[in-house]
């Protein structure tokens, strides 16, 4: 297959970009406790002074359902038996899910404080967060992992394992702001499953763009895992064609056209030989040989079936509304014709495919 390339350029040849080279921050937490998870912090948080201020906070205690904190167990402890999320869902609403997974929306104005906390909790994992107080402007979407270990079986939701976080109004069109699956769940592929939703929301809303740069290093690597493996599929899954270009496979990935080429360029798949036209050879067979060497399945990573759309929450809404008003209407005139018959008797008485052949892809 050809792929028609576009010319090489510094922006798509080091696209994403990469974090700018600095000495590292040291951490002023030693260890946060996230419920009963002992987990070493990366970088530093800005939690309040009395806390964090001047010194190197030996242990801090964070609630596992609405992440308030403490340095002090005994508050802590205090806290947990009353938290009014240990019983309940996260706040928000269901936007996604399945029998393992769901993932919530949460409007940052109206829950102001769960998304402070989630933000500053996820500081301490995250080099390039800026935003931890002013969170208005931004939509948290927390992973809840159903059955994370025996402990929390028994929550009738589960546990956040992660989240990603974008802005309503994105000036570059963003789809991510940021993006973490905590420490304890990582080497999973649950960051995939976030960042397969968020490109699955971006093609709801008509957003084509990618996460917010710089990416970390860590950041970098998911992504192109998941270009890589979205890449593959479109060009595997795809009726037999033997020529598409980069703008193409863009389009039906919603992947931009960068990312596609740091993609192919990634999984090693374009022969040396070019064709007349400028074009380039992608080998069927090489990217199946990739995909066998890295595990990536044909199926999507999430399934588009089980995204919740809001016109259909608020259909349901408004029908269940209906159905409430008429079950009190029928009451009343239930109880108006008892009544009449009841009248009556006194006087009476008195309801995979394709080829091994090699293909053309436009770059």
């Amino acid at each position: 297959m050809a792929v028609t390339m576009p010319p090489a350029t510094p922006s798509n040849i080091l696209s994403p970009n990469r974090t700018p080279n600095r000495p590292p921050m040291q951490p002023n937490v030693a260890n946060v406790v996230l419920g009963n998870l002992p987990i070493k912090p990366w970088y530093p948080s800005f939690y309040p002074e009395d806390m964090v201020g001047g010194r190197k906070t030996e242990r801090l205690f964070v609630c596992r359902w609405c992440f308030r904190y403490s340095s002090e167990v005994m508050k802590y402890s205090a806290h947990c038996k009353v938290c009014p999320l240990k019983d309940e869902a996260p706040p928000g609403d269901v936007i996604y899910e399945t029998d393992d997974y769901i993932i919530h929306q949460i409007d940052g104005e109206e829950h102001k404080l769960y998304a402070q906390n989630l933000s500053l909790l996820s500081k301490l994992f995250l080099d390039t967060k800026s935003v931890f107080f002013d969170v208005t402007t931004f939509l948290y979407y927390p992973l809840i992992l159903r059955h994370p270990t025996a402990d929390d079986a028994s929550h009738p939701y589960g546990q956040v394992v992660g989240f990603f976080s974008k802005e309503k109004m994105s000036w570059d069109n963003n789809n991510v702001a940021c993006i973490l699956i905590f420490p304890p769940w990582q080497n999973r592929g649950l960051g995939q499953i976030l960042i397969a939703a968020s490109y699955e929301l971006g093609r709801r809303e008509g957003r084509f763009g990618g996460p917010e740069r710089p990416l970390s290093a860590l950041g970098r690597k998911g992504y192109l895992s998941f270009w890589c493996g979205e890449v593959y599929r479109h060009l595997l899954g795809s009726p037999l064609k033997r020529t598409a270009t980069v703008k193409e496979i863009s389009e039906a990935t919603y992947i931009l056209p960068e990312d596609v080429v740091a993609a192919l360029r990634e999984m090693d798949v374009l022969e040396q030989r070019k064709m007349a036209s400028g074009s380039v050879v992608v080998s069927k067979g090489k990217l199946r040989g990739w995909a066998e060497r890295h595990g990536v399945r044909r199926e999507p990573i999430v399934d588009v079936g089980a995204f919740v759309d809001e016109e259909e929450v608020e259909e349901e809404e408004e029908e269940e509304e209906g159905e409430g008003e008429g079950e009190g209407e029928g009451e009343e005139e239930g109880e108006g014709e008892e009544e009449e018959e009841g009248e009556g008797e006194e006087e009476e008485e008195d309801a995979e495919g394709g080829a091994d052949e090699e293909s053309e892809t436009e770059e």
